[in-house]
This record gives C-alpha cells, structure tokens and sequence, in this order.
C-alpha cells in the first residue's frame, strides 16, 4: 500500500505465465553515444554514414579471368547476376512447395542439383519472354488442365479456356528464340 491508500502491485516478469509475452530487446541506436549516464549524438559516425549513403562496397578473389578483364563492371556484374539467382531459388523453392531433402551420397546430391538447375532454366524460360514472376505464372496456369477421354474408339479432349494474358504468355514462351 502505498502512503496515500492506493494498492501498489508489484510483479515481476515470469516467462512461464502465459498473460505475459516477452518483448524483444531494444535495438541499440547506433548513433547515440552512452557514457556512464550521459547521452550524446555520435556526430562522427552520423556524417560518415550521411556521406556513404547511396554506396555499396563489392569485395572479390578474382585476379584475372581467362574470357574476360576483371574491371569493376564485370565484378558488379557478377554480383548482380548472383543476386538474381539466389532471388529465383528463394521464389521457386516457395512457389513450388519444395520441401529440404537431405541427402547424404554424392550421386543423390548430383541429381537433386541438376533437378534444381533444371528447374532454374525453366523459369528463366518463363520469365524473361512473358516478364512474369514464375510465382504469377504457376498460379495463373495451374487452374487450366487438357483433359483426354477414350469413349470407344473416340478420343475426346476437355479443355477449360484459357483466360487472353496467359495466351500471349504461352505465345511469347514457344516463339523462336530471339539473337542474344
């Protein structure tokens, strides 16, 4: 109680009662300067960061390239390339519900990495003719199926129609290939 009447409840934080959430700690502001109790703004830091915004550091082992010169664009090049890979394999492995497979033989890794690449192929197939995300074009084409019915000696087919936009991306995909 305290010394006006008012009950006073004190507790203390109990991660095993299910009413209270743990908050996440507080991020430290990188540009606040702590000394004991004293609280100050890191000017130095503040002016360097202002000064390098915008910029971006590309860090390589590569000396000479047999093909081609190492100059900064073929390095910036080659990061932005892997960039896009990794973003292509983020996207299929989700769009695809591909699942971790673990596998512990040289043979069985072969074959999942070419199965992976395989797939990668694919979308770039996909994407770069229609420019659509394999993830627009999986779930727009999965709803249409070509159904084949043996009735006697008839075969009849059954086809939901295909919506406009997914026509002219099927037609941009099987176009001749054009010159690189």
């Amino acid at each position: 109680m305290s010394c006006d009447g008012r009950v006073v409840r004190l507790s203390t934080a109990d991660s095993s009662s299910p009413s209270r959430t743990r908050r996440p700690p507080v991020k430290r502001n990188r540009f606040i300067k702590l000394v004991g109790a004293d609280k100050s703004v890191n000017r130095t830091l503040k002016t360097k960061t202002r000064a390098l915004v915008g910029w971006k550091g590309y860090t390589t082992n590569l000396t000479t390239c047999p093909d081609t010169p190492v100059t900064p664009e073929f390095v910036i090049g080659a990061y932005h390339r892997l960039r896009q890979i990794e973003a292509s394999f983020r996207m299929s492995k989700h769009d695809l519900a591909a699942r971790p497979i673990y596998h512990h033989k040289r043979e069985s890794i072969e074959a999942h990495l070419s199965v992976v690449f395989a797939m990668l192929a694919v979308g770039r197939l996909v994407e770069d003719p229609t420019g659509w995300s394999i993830r627009r074009f999986v779930r727009t084409a999965r709803h249409y199926r070509t159904v084949q019915i043996r009735a006697g000696q008839k075969l009849i087919t059954a086809a939901d129609p295909v919506p406009a936009d997914l026509q002219t991306a099927l037609a941009e995909i099987h176009q001749p290939e054009r010159g690189h």
